[in-house]
């Protein structure tokens, strides 16, 4: 059986990781949000300070929310980290810290997807239910030679269809790591590891190569491009920043005052920055303070230090202004 092997395979080729050598769901709620749109490499220092910085969920709900975000500096989609720390609260304030059991409690939580919600039950719970992320959907369309639509919803439950008969006979939590891993490391987006492939004899789209046009999404991605233009105040050992508060990017972070000024002392390099569907063209100038007409709070450099701020400002700060 498919599963078997793929099985067999993670076992003797698994990578360790701190979150699998737990049963802990708050450890491993903390690891998949962390993951979410993050590869494995990036994403473990940041598990690893997290739970050294917040052992258990009390930490996490007692901590100030700027604290939490300047720990996730760095990982962007910033909305994760404020979820995290917001559901780490209502954990505390409406269970009394004790994580939900169960897949239908878990993925009523704020930033839990289908997904993840999988995830953890699996994994710390031993819901029998499929984790199905990007990695498990091209591997099973690869195998079974699935070529309709990845981003169908009739293709995605069928997908989902075969992926609960296929755990049906195993143990879930191992079946749902290894179908990752498989994908991670073995049947991977671009030249997979087909003459190792233990499932070879298995896989459909093997003999001619049709793995390779496999998964397909039917739409593509509309990247929108944006400017950014920064005005950089600076007294004495000072500097004007001020905390985005609506629901645009990076909400709850400190940047500096936004708008194209009319007159300024210098022009810095513009930097691009990509997001998820964004590209930004960013521009920063240095403006007299006497000029100043912006709301803000003056911080030095030490205290700019301690402050939440996108990547991009952080890269800007760290090379321009230290």
């Amino acid at each position: 059986m498919v599963q078997n092997r793929i099985i067999s395979w993670y076992l003797q080729n698994k990578r360790s990781l701190p979150w699998r050598n737990t049963e802990n769901p708050y450890f491993i709620w903390i690891s998949e949000i962390i993951l979410q749109q993050t590869r494995v490499a990036q994403g473990l220092p940041y598990f690893e300070r997290f739970v050294a910085q917040y052992p258990t969920i009390f930490d996490l709900a007692a901590a100030p929310e700027d604290e939490v975000l300047r720990l996730w500096q760095g990982l962007g989609y910033y909305s994760r980290g404020r979820n995290l720390h917001q559901t780490a609260k209502y954990i505390v304030e409406h269970h009394k810290g004790v994580f939900p059991n169960s897949y239908q409690e878990i993925i009523s939580l704020k930033g839990v997807g289908p997904y993840t919600a999988a995830a953890i039950a699996s994994f710390a719970f031993k819901e029998r239910i499929p984790a199905i992320d990007g990695n498990v959907l091209r591997v099973i369309s690869r195998i079974l030679r699935i070529e309709s639509p990845i981003d169908s919803p009739v293709t995605q439950k069928e997908i989902r269809n075969i992926a609960e008969e296929w755990i049906s006979t195993v143990e879930p939590d191992t079946f749902n790591q290894a179908m990752m891993e498989f994908g991670a490391i073995q049947c991977t987006p671009k030249a997979p590891l087909c003459e190792t492939c233990p499932v070879q004899v298995y896989c459909l789209s093997y003999p001619d190569k049709a793995y390779l046009n496999l998964p397909f999404k039917a739409k593509k991605t509309k990247i929108q491009e944006r400017e950014l233009y920064y005005k950089i105040y600076r007294k004495g050992n000072q500097y004007l920043l001020k905390q985005r508060k609506n629901s645009d990017i990076w909400k709850s972070l400190y940047d500096f005052p936004e708008g194209k000024p009319e007159t300024y002392l210098k022009e810095y390099p513009t930097a691009t920055h990509l997001l998820s569907h964004r590209k930004l063209q960013i521009h920063f100038y240095a403006c007299e303070p006497s000029e100043q007409a912006d709301e803000g709070t003056w911080f030095t450099l030490d205290e700019i230090e301690e402050l939440p701020k996108p990547k991009v400002i952080d890269d800007f700060i760290r090379k321009k202004l230290i």
